[in-house]
C-alpha cells in the first residue's frame, strides 16, 4: 500500500503522485512494485535490500539514486519476543523521496500524525531522514519503558516462586535488547555518514541533527543501563536456584542418613544368627524404640548443623 503525502503544515495525503512529494510504501504488493520499478525507475537492488529483515543501517549509491536504511522498532508477539527492530529504506534522488517498509509499523502514522499536530514544516530529504530517526529513537525509549515494567513484573513473579516460564520471559526480554542496542547504534553511526553526503548548507540543520543525535545516545544508554541491569537480575535469579537446590540437596542427604538408622539395625537383628534378645518378652518394642530415639537423635544433630 502507497501513500502520497505532501508537506503543507505537516504532511498532508494526496491522490496522486507529484514532484517533491514523499511516497510511503507499506507491505509492498505487486503493483506498487510495478510502480515504483516502471514509472519511478527505483534500482530492484535497492527494494530487495529492504526486504532483508536482518539489514543493518547503512546507505548505498546507484546512478543518481541514495538508499539510506535505518532500523526501527515494531512490537513482535512472534516466538514471544515483545519487540524487535526491522528495516526502512528511504530511497531519493533530486525529486523523489520514497519510504519502503515490508512491516506494519506504528511509527510512520505516528509521526504523519505528529507533524499535522505541530504544523511542521520538513524542508528536505535530508530533514524527513533525520527526523524519522529522531522518531525511532523516541519510540525506542517508550518500548523500552514497557521492557522495564516487564522487567519489574517479572521479578515480583519470582520473589514468590521460581518458574521456568518467569526465567525465559526475562532471557526473551534480554534478547530484545540486544536487538535495539545493535539498531540504535548503527543509527547513530548512520548520521555521520549522512553528514557527509548531505553537505550543502540547504541541507544542513545542525540543532536538529544535535537533537537527534541527543535522543540516540538517551536511548543508547537507556539500553545499556536497562541490560546492566536485567543481566544482574538474571544472574541473582540463577544464585538462588542454585542454592535452592543445594539446600534441597542437604535436606534429602539428611533424611535418607535419618532413615537409615532403623533400616541398618533392622537388618542387623534380621539376620539368621543369635540377637540374646530373644528371652526378653519386649525386644521387638526395645528394638523399634531404638532406632527412633537414634533417628530423632540423628535429626537434632543434623537440625544443631541447619542442616534443616
Amino acid at each position: 500500500m502507497r501513500t502520497y503525502l505532501y508537506c503543507e503544515a505537516g504532511f498532508v495525503e494526496k491522490p496522486n503522485w507529484q514532484p517533491n512529494c514523499w511516497i510511503n510504501v507499506v507491505c509492498p504488493d505487486e503493483g506498487d512494485f510495478q510502480f515504483l520499478l516502471n514509472e519511478l525507475g527505483v534500482p530492484e537492488s535497492f527494494l530487495r535490500d529492504i526486504a532483508d529483515t536482518d539489514e543493518r543501517p547503512r546507505t548505498e549509491t546507484e546512478d543518481n539514486w541514495l538508499l539510506t536504511i535505518i532500523r526501527i522498532p515494531m512490537q513482535s508477539p512472534q516466538n514471544g519476543i515483545p519487540f524487535t527492530t526491522v528495516p526502512i529504506g528511504i530511497i531519493t534522488n533530486n525529486e523523489i523521496t520514497i519510504s519502503v517498509c515490508y512491516h506494519h509499523t506504528e511509527i510512520i502514522p505516528d509521526f504523519i500524525s505528529y507533524t499535522r499536530r505541530k504544523n511542521l514544516i520538513v524542508r528536505n530529504k535530508f530533514d524527513l531522514i533525520l527526523r524519522l530517526i529522531y522518531s525511532s529513537a523516541v519510540w525506542f525509549l517508550k518500548y523500552l519503558k514497557q521492557i522495564n515494567n516487564d522487567v519489574t513484573s517479572a521479578e515480583k513473579e519470582l520473589e514468590r516462586s521460581i518458574r521456568n516460564e518467569d526465567l525465559l520471559r526475562l532471557m526473551k526480554l534480554q534478547k530484545t535488547l540486544v536487538y535495539f542496542n545493535t539498531s540504535i547504534r548503527g543509527n547513530e553511526i548512520m548520521i555521520g555518514k549522512l553528514k557527509s553526503i548531505f553537505q550543502e548548507p540547504e541541507y544542513l540543520d545542525e540543532e536538529l541533527m544535535e537533537d537527534v543525535i541527543t535522543e540516540l545516545r538517551q536511548a543508547y544508554n537507556t539500553v545499556n543501563i536497562y541490560s546492566d541491569i536485567l543481566t544482574g537480575t538474571m544472574d541473582a535469579f540463577a544464585s538462588i536456584i542454585s542454592n535452592n537446590v543445594n539446600t534441597i540437596m542437604k535436606r534429602m542427604t539428611s533424611i535418607s542418613i535419618i532413615l537409615m538408622v532403623p533400616t541398618l539395625i533392622a537388618s542387623f537383628y534380621g539376620m539368621n544368627v543369635d540377637i540374646h534378645l530373644d528371652t526378653i518378652p519386649h525386644a521387638f518394642a526395645i528394638i523399634v524404640l531404638s532406632s527412633v530415639f537414634l533417628s530423632a537423635l540423628a535429626f537434632v544433630i543434623f537440625k544443631r548443623i541447619k542442616w534443616f
